[in-house]
């Protein structure tokens, strides 16, 4: 039988997040125990969940690599006052000053239909069929804790995932009948190219991060909901952003989207 969170010190690391994120606080050190297993790290952030004020809207699928507990990709709420619609003028997007900050090109899939509450499991195709939209867009990864990423995938799910906000970006017209994996994907930051790669890197791709958040969600009793986003992976990579900096994401050479970095 597997071991018991130790709630006392997930209370109190959920509690510490959820405090450091709406009062735009920093947290210098890990404030308990440091999540041994993913399992752990989700109490957390089931917990904060729990505490926390606002809507869920989405979610963000990563990477672990390599893989821990035989699992290679892991995920964290995004909410809805964190989710812009991108517009002609950059928007600027929150990041914690003294915390972890970066920007991630990634496609942005949303639900068209709410999945069956008692499926568990699905295909590739299945996951795809869910899907009523596919746009280009950013995704703002951000902690309060500096060393969120350095302590390794527990301690990221711990603090939702590092999500901190989600571009919206146009239309990924073509998605229904061509390949997006094969698209070409860029990251900008400040005019100088930062990272470059496509989908077809990342593990199954875009609809295989659905198809993980679908079955991951289900396990964990949690329902996903028509309109709510689904923020697939970083394609290029995590590229660390400061205070200023102007970011661009292109895609297939003929879409683009663009944010600038503020302090929260």
């Amino acid at each position: 039988m597997a071991a018991q969170p130790n709630t006392t010190n997930t209370t109190r690391i959920a509690q510490t997040f959820v405090d450091a994120r709406r009062d735009g606080g920093v947290v210098p050190e890990f404030p308990g125990d440091v999540p041994v297993t993913l399992d752990e790290g989700y109490a957390v952030q089931d917990a904060a969940l729990l505490l926390a004020d606002g809507v869920v809207a989405g979610w963000k699928v990563g990477r672990i690599n390599p893989p821990l507990d035989g699992i290679d990709r892991l995920t964290g709420p995004i909410f809805a006052d964190q989710i812009v619609m991108a517009s002609a003028d950059p928007v600027a997007m929150p990041v914690f000053a003294q915390g972890f900050a970066a920007a991630e090109a990634e496609f942005l899939l949303r639900i068209g239909t709410a999945p069956h509450p008692a499926k568990s499991t699905y295909t590739i195709d299945e996951a795809r069929a869910m899907i009523d939209a596919v746009h280009v867009g950013i995704e703002i990864a951000s902690s309060p804790f500096p060393g969120i990423n350095a302590l390794g995938p527990t301690v990221t799910v711990s603090d939702f995932g590092n999500n901190n906000g989600l571009v919206v970006g146009a239309d990924a017209e073509g998605w229904r009948d061509g390949d997006i994996n094969d698209w070409p994907v860029e990251l900008w930051i400040n005019g100088a190219l930062i990272g470059a790669a496509t989908s077809a890197t990342m593990l199954d791709g875009p609809f295989g991060a659905v198809r993980y958040l679908l079955e991951h969600l289900a396990a964990r009793g949690i329902a996903l909901s028509p309109g709510q986003w689904v923020s697939t992976g970083a394609v290029t990579g995590v590229h660390p952003v400061a205070i200023g900096d102007r970011v661009e994401a292109r895609f297939d050479g003929r879409l683009a989207v663009h944010c600038t970095i503020k302090a929260r």
